[in-house]
């Protein structure tokens, strides 16, 4: 996709994003390759990055919460990533986590539940929970095996909160802690570690519920194949590049690290 195209759909991106929050949202050149959207009273400053543009804006002169899109992701997941927006700007529907049951849930309905509902690529982890509200699955999370810890004793396990999301359009408040609680009961963990996504925000909400900022990862690098990213090391490089020729390199802001410690 040339430039020309790229704009074109940065501001059709922004009228349907505009029209899903029914605010007034305008479309700026940031630099050549980057794009931005923002408005009056809208709660964050987006920055869109067309194929040309393989690394993030290292800093930004807003104070308000950035997030960082590929113009590739909006031609592949539009409709997720408008939800995602109006969920952190506030416009979902809320429903409590007391009004919900907590259950395990299988590989099948963890994975189409991800595909559905999550902008990352769907795994299926080692254990899953879900939360149903009048019979219906609209909360998941997926933890890893647990691990043993050099300098803990033996029996302490430290697992991974690999992913966690709600249904689009639904929020459900104080889920990702009755999933944590039913998780915990199972299996004891002596911590739970997990990384949030710099793309989507500088902080991460979890530290409300008790997780701490334990470091932060340097942006990732990745080879985009024109419908997915693969890691790009220095082993797989060639590769990769070898395996999709007209691919191009990608990055992404990094994430932090965030361990609860039970």
């Amino acid at each position: 996709m040339d430039m020309d195209s790229e704009h074109h759909s940065s501001q059709y991106f922004t009228q349907q994003l505009s029209r899903a929050l029914n605010q007034e949202l305008s479309l700026s050149i940031i630099q050549p390759g980057v794009f931005g959207i923002s408005g009056p009273t809208f709660p964050f400053h987006i920055y869109i990055y067309t194929h040309f543009i393989a690394q993030r804006i290292s800093s930004t002169i807003h104070d308000i919460d950035n997030i960082h899109i590929d113009a590739e992701d909006i031609l592949i997941q539009q409709h997720k990533i408008i939800q995602r927006i109006k969920t952190l700007a506030g416009q979902a529907v809320r429903i409590y986590a007391r009004h919900t049951v907590v259950a395990r849930i299988d590989k099948k309905m963890s994975l189409e539940f991800q595909q559905d509902h999550h902008l990352q690529k769907a795994v299926a982890g080692k254990y899953r929970y879900g939360l149903f509200f009048n019979g219906d699955l609209v909360s998941i999370a997926i933890f890893s095996g647990g691990r043993h810890m050099d300098e803990r004793p033996l029996s302490y396990r430290s697992f991974e909160l690999i992913r966690f999301c709600h249904k689009q359009g639904i929020i459900v408040v104080g889920g990702i802690s009755k999933l944590i609680q039913a998780f915990q009961a199972d299996f004891h963990p002596g911590d739970i570690m997990t990384y949030a996504d710099r793309d989507w925000s500088q902080d991460s909400s979890l530290t409300k519920i008790g997780f701490l900022k334990k470091s932060q990862t340097s942006p990732q690098q990745f080879w985009f194949n024109g419908q997915e990213r693969h890691t790009l090391t220095p082993s797989n490089e060639d590769e990769l590049k070898k395996l999709y020729p007209s691919g191009y390199p990608k990055s992404n802001s990094g994430s932090l690290k965030m361990v609860l410690t039970l």
